[in-house]
C-alpha cells in the first residue's frame, strides 16, 4: 500500500538534506517541534497544510514545487505497484494445444488428419 504521508516524508528530508540543514535548524525555522518534524519526515504523521507551508517556508521551497515531487513519486510507486501485481500472475504466452484426429468428416474419410488447437477453442462431435 502506497501511503501519501511516507512519500511527503522522504520528499521533505531529501529537500532539507540538499540544502545541508538540520532537523533543528528546519524545525526552528518553522516553527514546529523537532520530535514532530522528525516524524512527519519518517511518515508517521499526517502534515496539515498549515504545517506543510510552515516546513516549505523555513526550507525556501514552494509548496507547488514540494507536491509537484511527491506527485512524480507516486507516479513512480504506482508503477512499481502495478507492475509487482502483474507479475505475481502468470499470463500464458502461448496456449497450450491439444491434438485431435479425425478419421473422417461428414462420414468420407479423410485419410488421417491431426488439427492441434486450443481444447477449449474445438468442439468435437462424434458422428
Amino acid at each position: 500500500m502506497i501511503l501519501l504521508r511516507r512519500l511527503l516524508g522522504d520528499v521533505l528530508r531529501r529537500q532539507r538534506q540538499r540544502q545541508g540543514r538540520t532537523l533543528r535548524e528546519v524545525s526552528s525555522s518553522a516553527r514546529v517541534s523537532l520530535g514532530y518534524l522528525s516524524e512527519v519526515e519518517r511518515g508517521q504523521k499526517e502534515a496539515s497544510s498549515e504545517l506543510l507551508s510552515a516546513i516549505c517556508d523555513a526550507l525556501d521551497v514552494r509548496m507547488s514545487e514540494l507536491m509537484r515531487e511527491v506527485s512524480d513519486e507516486l507516479s513512480l510507486a504506482e508503477l512499481a505497484e502495478s507492475a509487482a501485481a502483474s507479475d505475481a500472475v502468470p499470463v500464458p504466452v502461448r496456449p497450450m494445444l491439444n491434438s485431435v484426429s479425425v478419421a473422417s468428416v461428414a462420414g468420407v474419410p479423410t485419410g488421417r488428419v491431426t488439427i492441434k488447437a486450443p481444447a477449449e477453442a474445438v468442439d468435437v462431435v462424434a458422428a
